[in-house]
């Protein structure tokens, strides 16, 4: 018989002290503290120090938090030089997973060592925008544009990309943005660095596998797919049929519903807020086409199956990085600057237990529902006899 717990939907598999979802309520919780109130009164930089330490920060303490981010965003010129060999349309996802991988040839690795950990921690956070920003530089053919000490982790990685400060107001926006996507409790790329740091793994190990899965379309690469559905359709009378048509055909409709939330995704509610905020200060189209999306998405799957539907964090995202003028295949990677930082936080709770204790190592059980020849099992036939 086959099971009906697929994907481990509802499946209770750790204890962790990092974050916590209420789907009903549409709350996200970071170390006790709500989503929405360190949007407002937070940065990503004392968000991070959140996540990885249980606290938030003292003045002191942040203070030396950014002074380590900031020594550490460089990263070695001989992998620069390295990225110039690989092919400039390569997928950046691609690229990062295989370039944080490689971290660990460059830096010593802890194998049991929770203050070495941390270290490292820091040190993803801090390179992966340099990482991800040398790319878009060197795959147009431009100069790379180095780290600059006096600017946040938000607006360093913006100039880095562009080669320009960033406006204060875009810059907030896209801090923001990283708040939001910083964790979410035990979702497909932080599970991944869990499983992996369980076999203990080492830092760049884990979160390298993480990657790898945040590049999937099902994951962090929804908001991509939300951004091409937008350009795919166009203009903004366009949508409703479009909309329309692809529900007919049972399509999925990209941004819309998630697998634990049953209401509005709090990350959405702010989101959506940005990105009408940026289309007014831009001109862009884009909000009015997301908004129009949202709407009737909602509305047919009312008609159609009788079933609440709600955005998720990808569908606002999407426009509001377009409108930062970032290119769409970039989405992905920017989900990683922001995402590492949960990862880091998880990855040394399960390599170091301090939620309760479990197994040294995730082994789940599968149910085998393949060929059964008896309890003997099938008979191997040689090759000349097989027809």
């Amino acid at each position: 018989m086959e099971t009906k717990n697929i994907g481990l939907r509802g499946i209770e598999v750790a204890d962790t002290r990092i974050s916590n979802i209420d789907g009903e309520k549409g709350k996200l919780i970071y170390r006790g503290y709500d989503i929405l109130d360190l949007t407002k009164n937070s940065t990503f930089e004392e968000t991070a120090y959140l996540l990885l330490y249980d606290d938030l920060p003292t003045k002191e303490q942040l203070a030396e938090f950014n002074s380590k981010l900031i020594d550490a965003r460089y990263i070695p010129k001989q992998m620069q030089k390295n990225m110039g060999n690989w092919r400039k349309d390569a997928d950046p996802m691609d690229m990062l997973q295989a370039f944080v991988a490689a971290l660990a040839g460059y830096y010593d690795e802890e194998f049991a060592n929770k203050s070495a950990s941390y270290d490292r921690a820091i040190n993803l956070i801090a390179k992966i925008p340099t990482i991800i920003a040398s790319w878009q530089r060197i795959r147009n053919g431009l100069e790379i544009v180095d780290p600059d000490p006096s600017l946040s982790h938000a607006g360093n990685f913006l100039y880095m990309m562009s080669g320009e400060r960033p406006d204060p107001e875009v810059e907030k926006i896209f801090d923001v943005c990283l708040i939001l996507h910083a964790d979410h409790t035990f979702n497909a790329s932080t599970f991944t660095a869990r499983q992996v740091a369980s076999t203990r793994a080492h830092m760049y190990s884990a979160a390298s596998s993480a990657i790898g899965a945040l590049s999937g379309e099902l994951h962090g690469g929804a908001n991509t797919e939300v951004m091409k559905m937008l350009l795919e359709i166009g203009d903004l009378d366009k949508v409703e049929p479009w909309i329309k048509e692809q529900m007919a055909k049972g399509e999925r409709i990209m941004g819309m519903g998630h697998a634990v939330y049953k209401t509005y995704d709090p990350r959405a509610q702010v989101l959506k807020e940005m990105s009408r905020k940026l289309a007014e200060k831009t001109g862009d189209k884009w909000f009015e086409m997301t908004e129009r999306v949202e709407t009737t998405t909602i509305n047919e799957m009312k008609k159609q199956k009788d079933r609440d539907i709600y955005p998720n964090v990808d569908l606002y995202s999407a426009s509001i990085y377009y409108m930062l003028k970032i290119p769409v295949d970039l989405n992905t990677p920017i989900f990683a600057i922001s995402r590492v930082a949960g990862w880091g936080a998880h990855i040394i709770e399960e390599k170091f237990a301090e939620a309760a204790p479990k197994p040294a190592l995730y082994r789940p059980k599968a149910v085998y529902v393949g060929k059964y020849c008896g309890p003997q099992g099938c008979e191997y036939k040689k090759l000349d006899l097989r027809k």
